[in-house]
Order: C-alpha cells, then sequence, then structure tokens
C-alpha cells in the first residue's frame, strides 16, 4: 500500500504481540488444542477478534464465539498453564531489532502498548531483556489500572503516549501494529500507524485507517517518516 505522509513523527509506540516478537503461533497452537479438546475449531475470524484485546476479553471471544463449557478464569488458567513453558522460547520477528536498534541510536523516544500483563511480558521478553530495555516505557493493558478499555478502544496508546518525558501530540506519534484491532485503536487515538499483517488478514478492511501496510518490518523506509535512514 502506497504511503499516505502523516505530520513530522517525533515519538514511536510499538504494540508486541506478533510485531516485535513472534508469540502469535504460540497463541494459535494452544487456543487450538484447547478448542480441539471441545470438538471446536479455533479460525482466523475468530482470532482477529482477539489480538490486541486484554486477555479476559480475549478470553470471552472464544468461550462465547464456540460456547466452550468453561469459565474465562478456567480457560485463562489452562492457556497460561502452557504459556508459563512456551513463551520463554520466543524468537523475534523479521527486522525488529534492526529498527529499535536504529531508533535508539538516534535517540528517537520509543515506548510499547500491549494488551498483554505484566508476568506474561516478561516471560515473553526474558530472552530478549537487553533489546526491551531500550523502550521508555510499556503500557501492559490487562495489568495496567489506568487502562480501562482494551484495543480496538484507545486507551492504551493515548496513555503511553502522555507517559513519555515530553509527550508528543497524537499526530506526531507513530504506531506499529500488526492487530486489525490495534489498527483501530490507533486510529481512534488520531496516531498514525504501519499496519503488519497477519498474511491472512484482509488488508482491504483498515487500508483506509493505515498510513502504511507491510508485510516485515524489514521493509520500512524510516526516511519515508522523516526518520534518519539506515546506513546501509
Amino acid at each position: 500500500m502506497a504511503l499516505s505522509t502523516p505530520a513530522k513523527i517525533t515519538h514511536i509506540i510499538f504494540d508486541v504481540d506478533g510485531l516485535l516478537i513472534d508469540t502469535e503461533s504460540i497463541y494459535t497452537k494452544v487456543i487450538s488444542d484447547l478448542c480441539a479438546q471441545y470438538g471446536k475449531k479455533f479460525t482466523w475470524e475468530m482470532k482477529a477478534q482477539q489480538m490486541g484485546q486484554t486477555e479476559l476479553k480475549a478470553a470471552n471471544v472464544i468461550i462465547n464465539g464456540l460456547q466452550l463449557p468453561l469459565t474465562p478464569e478456567e480457560y485463562l488458567s489452562r492457556c497460561n498453564d502452557k504459556f508459563e513453558h512456551l513463551f520463554p522460547t520466543t524468537p523475534l520477528m523479521p527486522g525488529a531489532e534492526k529498527l529499535v536498534r536504529h531508533l535508539h541510536m538516534h535517540e528517537v523516544p520509543m515506548a510499547l502498548a500491549s494488551g498483554s500483563n505484566s508476568h506474561n511480558f516478561e516471560l515473553k521478553t526474558r530472552n530478549h531483556k537487553e533489546l526491551f530495555s531500550l523502550f521508555s516505557h510499556a503500557v501492559l493493558s490487562s495489568s495496567d489500572p489506568e487502562v480501562k478499555h482494551g484495543k480496538p478502544a484507545p486507551d492504551c496508546f493515548l496513555i503511553c503516549a502522555a507517559r513519555f518525558a515530553n509527550p508528543p501530540k497524537p499526530e506526531n506519534a507513530l504506531v506499529f501494529e500488526d492487530a486489525p484491532n490495534g489498527v483501530e485503536a490507533s486510529y481512534a487515538a488520531g496516531m498514525p500507524v504501519v499496519w503488519v499483517p497477519d498474511a491472512q488478514a484482509d488488508h482491504s478492511l483498515l487500508k483506509d485507517k493505515a498510513c502504511l501496510i507491510l508485510e516485515s518490518l524489514e521493509q520500512f523506509k524510516p526516511e519515508d517518516f522523516g526518520l534518519p535512514p539506515y546506513n546501509s
């Protein structure tokens, strides 16, 4: 998709799951296996509804959508037992480390806005602590008391922007997202968004809300947004 150039970018906000780290394949496997125990199929459409939500709302999407005989607490407990072992093995997504280190080197303020909780965030980033230390702060919607509504509501992005040492105007904060709910949330926050969707996502649904759609962070050109270009 062609670039729709936003206002001057001074700050960057990244989603985490499926954007910086490859946790979405873990989520898909664990949830698919759990649903299969009840003869149900976890579809992409259902996954798209879940992505970016707080964990409780994401659980309800599955339980209500598939009529699983579980409470949200039971569902989360069974999933979390699996996540405890799998999340620490999470690899980085292609292009993520290069982009984060490049922006940090050029002193571009960066933060994280995720639907995760603090415990799972620690597990997912355990093997990448040094890289994630380069962000000024993280808003973890499932644990943060200030976040009243998860994505697609704009809460997490607005709160994240407000916590920068020098808070930007919404139009000056560029968001990176993989989830449709995250694109909706950033758009609602008045922030330009680069969408790096799953290969199964329907690009046409959000083409008017994302200023750029990429297959991978490897395709991102910082200079297109007035940011310092890569050296090579």
